[in-house]
């Protein structure tokens, strides 16, 4: 089969599966899903469902707990409004994109806080030495020209070997 197909069935998938589970499945365990994307082999055969939870562990639990004995009821569903002669196994899974996406979001607001109270504690600090520690070719211009000795009176040179 062909990839664009399967793409497609799946983009049908995830709108019946979100659908169904809005208004058809009342299971109390159900907690406030999304179903973030739907992935279909190639041959059509077998379906993965992404979904995430809002909530608690125990939250996330309960609904894995309501998608798994729902499966059945949803997999006819998908079969009849879709009219494949073999309606694709479904599975669901958690979806850890979002909660990663979260906890990288809260690290950024971390480094962001502590990047401000750095800029502020730098405000009024000043070099501990030379505010360009790097020396340049000028320096290195006025240094040779320390090093030339010059025939200058009252000055005791090196002696001539």
């Amino acid at each position: 089969m062909d990839a664009a197909r399967a793409r497609k069935l799946a983009d049908r998938i995830q709108q019946i599966v979100a659908e169904m589970l809005e208004r058809r499945i009342k299971d109390p365990r159900l907690g406030f899903v999304t179903i973030t994307d739907t992935r279909v082999t190639n041959d059509l055969s077998d379906a993965t469902v992404f979904y995430t939870v809002f909530g608690s562990d125990a939250e996330r639990k309960d609904t894995a707990a309501a998608l798994e004995s729902a499966k059945g009821i949803i997999r006819s569903e998908v079969g009849r409004q879709t009219g494949l002669r073999h309606t694709p196994t479904l599975g669901f899974t958690h979806d850890p994109l979002p909660d990663s996406a979260r906890h990288l979001d809260e690290l950024l607001a971390e480094a962001k806080a502590r990047d401000e109270e750095i800029a502020k504690r730098a405000e009024g600090a000043e070099y501990a030495g030379e505010a360009d520690p790097y020396k340049r070719e000028e320096d290195a211009e006025f240094d040779d020209e320390l090093d030339v000795e010059e025939d200058v009176p009252g000055h005791a040179g090196r002696a001539a070997t």
